[in-house]
């Protein structure tokens, strides 16, 4: 059964930095692409960045340069770290992973940035 299981999401102050962790098992995970979706209430779920198996990543212009995504695939596991975050970057964050026509989703981490 593939399962993709999102971690490291909570509560930090404007400007400070959080690290989301996804775990994926079920799969062939150096095969797959990831990508971190966001999705803030009432708004459309938004590609945030994205790292193909061959290690060139992709970032949204609202998190360029503060962002970074990278992959571990003798963890099976994809990173996304975030830096001088903003009240704006408030969202569940979500894990993807496709290949082909394969695409599965995590249950999403909950990302809240207030003083």
């Amino acid at each position: 059964q593939v399962r993709l299981v999102e971690s490291g999401g909570g509560l930090v102050q404007p400007g400070g930095s959080l690290r989301l962790s996804c775990a994926a098992s079920g799969i062939t995970f150096s095969r797959y692409i990831m990508a971190w979706y966001r999705q803030i209430p009432g708004k459309q779920r938004e590609l945030v960045a994205i790292i193909t198996s061959g290690g060139v990543t992709n970032y949204a212009d609202s998190v360029k340069g503060r962002s970074t995504i990278s992959r571990e695939n003798a963890k099976n596991t994809v990173y996304l770290q975030m830096n001088s975050l903003k009240p704006e970057d408030t969202a569940v964050y979500f894990c993807k992973a496709s290949w082909g026509s394969m695409n599965y989703w995590g249950q999403g981490t909950q990302v809240t940035v207030s003083s």
